[in-house]
């Protein structure tokens, strides 16, 4: 298979809609507790705007959209580069176990180093094994438990 990891580009939405959705509904988030249209709507926004630090890479074989990922760049009170936190993975169902998010993971770590980012990290959950299998061969675990309050 011939695969592409690059930058999504305006022309993608179309095919990158639908693996957002699949992402969004792989956590839960579809029907009922779907993301509301509009954070879909500034979230691919954000991709094309100069003054954001979050970007989109896609996988591309055949002129067909395998995956997803999305990154953001922030800062940190423990270093002077900038931290990248990968925030979305996704790949198709089809293209799942041939290479795609490890391509797209090390697309993240290319876009990293260019940036002067010396870290890059993620989090996914517990039950998410079969991600957890492809994370243990590119990363290392960092010992630390999440923890969030939404109001």
């Amino acid at each position: 298979m011939s695969l592409i990891i690059r930058s999504v580009t305006r022309q993608d939405y179309d095919q990158w809609l639908p693996l957002w959705d699949g992402y969004n509904a792989f956590y839960g988030r579809s029907g009922p507790t779907a993301l509301a249209p509009e954070i879909t709507k500034t979230t691919w926004q954000r991709f094309f705007d100069a003054y954001e630090p979050v970007h989109a890479l896609v996988a591309e074989s055949e002129g067909k959209l395998l995956g997803l990922t999305h990154y953001l760049f922030h800062r940190s009170t423990t270093a002077i580069e900038p931290s990248c936190y990968l925030q979305d993975l996704f790949t198709n169902e089809a293209a799942r176990g041939r290479g795609v998010g490890s391509a797209l993971i090390h697309g993240v770590y290319e876009r990293a180093k260019i940036a002067g980012s010396p870290r890059v990290y993620w989090q996914t959950h517990e039950t998410n094994t079969t991600a957890q299998s492809l994370y243990d061969k590119v990363a290392e675990r960092s010992g630390f438990i999440v923890y969030r309050k939404i109001f």
